[in-house]
Parts: C-alpha cells; structure tokens; sequence
C-alpha cells in the first residue's frame, strides 16, 4: 500500500529540490530503493524544526537485486567479456551416464517401414551429401556408401580440425528440431486447453543438450566467417522446413531427427575410432585439457577429463536423442504420453528408465509401451 507523507515534510529527491505536498503519494518500497542507492538524496528541510520524517519500512523494492546463498553471480567483465554464462547455474543439469552406458553404444540404423519413413531417411541422406561437401570431406576420408551410418572405416582419416568442424556443423543443426517441435507443441497445448504428455520437456531438454555440445566445441574452435555465413543460412533454411514440417506431420519429422541421430552417432564413433589408433596426436595425448564448460555440465569426475571422455559423454547424448525420436516416431502424437518420463497419477504408458532410449537405437516399439490397463 501507499504511503502518504505528512504535508508538514519536505522531501528532496536526488538533490532536485522536488518537494512533497498533500497530494504526492510516495510507495515505500519506492523510497526505501531511493535512500539504498542514494543515502545521501533522502533528507528533511533544513527550514523545518519537526523532526525528520522516518522512511516507511516494509519490504525491499523487487528493483534491488538479490544475492542468493549459494549461486554465483556474473562480474561486470565477465558480462562484458561474453563469459557469464560459465557462472550461471544450469538450466537443465545433465544427469550423466553410467560407463557401462557409456561403453555400449553402438552405431545403427533402423530400416525404413512406411512411406514417412523412406521420405525422412532420403532427406537426411542428402544432408549428409551437403554436409560432406561444405566441411570439406574429401573422397579417400568417406566411408562406405552402401552402409553409411554402421561402416567406419576409411582410407584417410580426419584431422583434428575437420573432426571440429563437422562437429559444430552438425551441433548448430541439430539444435533446431527440438526447439521447433517443443514450441509448437507448447502452442498446441495452449490452443486445445489440454496437458501436452510430457513431450515438451523432453524436446526443449533436447534442444538444450545439443546447444552445449556447440558451445563445448566452440571452445575449441573459432568458425571464421565463412562457416558463419553457412550456419546462418542452413539454420534460416532449417528452422522454417522443420517448422512447416511439423505443421504437416510431426510423426515424419520425429523419425527424421532419429535417423539424423544416427548421423551423429556414426560421426563422434568414427571420431572415437580414429583417437584410438592414435590418427589424432594432440588429442591422444594425456595432457590435452578440455574445455571447463564440459566438466562443468557433464559433472566429469577427476580421471575421466580426456577428449575421448568428452566424445564418449556426446555419443551417449546423441545415442539418446536417437532412441527417443524414433520412439516418438512410432507412437501416437497426441494421445499418447512420453514413454521415458514417469507421468504423475499414472497413466496407460509405462515408465522406462532413459538409459534404455541409449541401448535400444531403433526405439521402443507402441506395442511394448502402451498398457491396456492403467499402471
């Protein structure tokens, strides 16, 4: 509530000499955020022989920043300098994964059954086409055609600084369709007044995900301008497909993102291949630091802070991503829950552990997931 000073004060503001009559109604919060940036500004007339008037307390104004225990907050430099976000807290946590988990990942690819899904693995077939050719894939470094997603031998491999580009390529892609199925199903939700099953959350974690193996990455390596130019252009192109895409059928879409999972998994394989026989030297060697951002989101115990943990931690990643979309890909799109995440007050879906979205590459088949009975 307002207070009301008595008409007998005289109120100077910031040295102004800007006086309050009967009728200047000052909030107290107001006030009280004045007299905290301005101890001096907030006085009583000199003329006046009544004793000076009492700030009103009451709560802090909401304008007064608040330091919480136990978070860290962002220097001016660190603002500045485009380096805050190493210091604010998460928004999605990783959960991590088990090394056994870890281990077992292997590339696949689920064989297409319907017209949709000849469609969306066509489509990222010809990505892949563009992609080679703009990160500069020479013929010798290619594996074999007939089985591109499964085969990782070649007869030239990578140097680190393709391995990078390919991976920031493929991050700043793989961003976009979580993001886009996320916001329209947030949209839907609104429009039909109803719950959106859980499929939300798990979108725009996704989303989230692949933003921080970017930003992992461009630790490593700046993109010059042309790279920048190819980004900015693939993402308008993308977004806007994807988006229209999803409009018309958001089934067709999920396998698309699976079978673009499957890209992703053969490529940080490959990359894991070709560490191990020791084709990448300045990685292979012990010393070799990664960036503290991945530490920091994949909470990476002391001992297992080497590049081939940081592939190992985005293989699994992706091997999720994988499993999830072709899983989404094979259930209804608007009756039926998400599958991986526990549904308060049950549900007909059961509940399975994510891990199991790593280790079953082509997805949970509707059968196995949806109960006539209510769990």
């Amino acid at each position: 509530m307002a207070h009301r000073l008595p008409d007998c004060s005289k109120l100077r503001l910031f040295n102004k000499g800007v006086s309050v009559g009967s009728s200047f109604f000052t909030p107290a919060p107001l006030v009280g955020y004045a007299a905290l940036r301005h101890p001096r500004a907030i006085s009583t007339s000199n003329t006046s022989k009544k004793p000076a008037v009492a700030i009103p307390t009451g709560p802090v104004s909401p304008l007064v920043p608040a330091t919480h225990v136990g978070t860290s907050s962002a220097s001016t430099s660190e603002v500045r300098d485009g380096n805050a976000f190493a210091t604010l807290p998460l928004t999605w946590p990783h959960d991590g994964w088990k090394e056994n988990v870890l281990l077992n990942v292997v590339p696949s690819h689920r064989e297409p059954r319907t017209f949709g899904d000849w469609v969306a693995w066509k489509i990222v077939r010809t990505c892949r086409f563009w992609m080679d050719l703009v990160t500069g894939m020479r013929p010798e470094q290619q594996v074999d055609s007939k089985n591109p997603t499964t085969a990782l031998a070649a007869s030239k491999p990578l140097t680190e600084r393709q391995w990078l580009v390919r991976f920031i390529f493929l991050e700043s892609i793989a961003g976009v369709p979580g993001m886009v199925a996320g916001g329209l199903r947030h949209l839907q939700s609104i429009r039909r007044f109803q719950p959106d099953q859980g499929w939300i959350k798990s979108l725009l974690e996704e989303s989230y995900n692949e933003r921080m193996h970017l930003l992992t990455f461009l630790e490593m390596y700046k993109p010059g301008w042309f790279m920048r130019l190819v980004v900015l252009g693939a993402q308008g192109v993308f977004y806007n497909a994807m988006f229209i895409s999803y409009l018309l059928s958001p089934k067709i879409c999920h396998r698309f993102v699976g079978y673009l999972e499957e890209e992703a998994v053969h490529t940080y394989t490959r990359c894991l291949l070709e560490l191990d026989h020791g084709c990448l030297k300045r990685w292979s060697d012990p010393n070799f630091r990664i960036p503290d951002i991945a530490v920091r989101y994949w909470n990476m115990p002391e001992g297992h802070r080497t590049m081939k943990d940081l592939i190992l931690y985005v293989r699994a990643d992706e091997a999720s991503h994988r499993g999830v979309n072709h899983t989404f890909g094979n259930l209804d799109q608007v009756t039926d829950p998400n599958p991986f995440m526990e549904c308060p007050g049950g549900g007909v879906v059961k509940a399975f552990p994510k891990h199991l979205s790593v280790t079953r590459p082509a997805g949970l088949e509707r059968e196995e997931v949806v109960s006539k009975e209510t769990h």
